[in-house]
């Protein structure tokens, strides 16, 4: 059997694997490059396998669409109510998730938004997430006594930042990012950060 016909006839993957490798073309060459024989070819899978996993193209596009949703905002919502003694550590929890591509998925957020300038639906969907991020930090600072335009305003300044560090691709070592941390802290909230809690933060991340 050659390998043409072990790859039409062989394993079909999984529909896992098919989805991280979307996740790679369009990381990499953006959504244009999402197709099915090209993602076949890198699988070295037959194109008729991917159909054991999805509709059609439009369907795979849909679960990469979810797969940000996951990677991205609700992880960060969840941060903004994760338990907290202090607004400073409180805010702390929203800066590590950001911190962290596990819990905020800074490369496909870039993606994403690269691709929501080709699809008024993908674009729709980008604002809407913008809105429920906007709205948890709102809401997670209204909580530690911000009045509503105070607390408004620091929430678009912490967001319109990280998304500027994603826009940008800004880099930085780990490290440079933590040594301003507390400044952010103290810009974000209006009050330093404890030792204590920049000790405790820091232990999330050391290596």
């Amino acid at each position: 059997m050659d390998q043409a016909e072990k790859t039409e006839t062989g394993w079909r993957g999984s529909r896992e694997g098919w989805l991280e490798a979307a996740y790679a073309a369009l990381a990499t060459e953006g959504v244009d490059a999402v197709k099915i024989m090209p993602l076949a070819e890198r699988l070295k899978l037959s194109r008729t396998s991917f159909y054991w996993f999805f509709k059609d193209r439009e369907a795979l596009l849909q679960a990469l669409a979810e797969m940000w949703e996951a990677r991205t905002t609700t992880p960060l919502v969840a941060a903004t109510t994760d338990y907290a003694e202090t607004e400073t550590e409180a805010m702390l929890n929203v800066i590590g998730c950001f911190l962290r591509a596990e819990t905020f998925d800074a490369r496909m957020e870039f993606a994403m938004r690269g691709w929501g300038l080709k699809d008024a639906a993908i674009l729709a969907r980008i604002a809407d997430a913008d809105t429920r991020r906007l709205q948890a930090l709102t809401a997670m600072l209204g909580r530690w006594g911000h009045s509503a335009l105070d607390a408004d305003v620091r929430a678009r300044t912490i967001y319109l930042v990280q998304i500027g560090y994603i826009s940008m691709q800004a880099e930085e070592t780990l490290e440079t990012r933590l040594t301003r941390i507390p400044n952010y802290v103290e810009i974000y909230t209006g009050r330093p950060p404890m030792p204590n809690e920049l000790a405790r933060f820091r232990a999330r991340f050391a290596r």
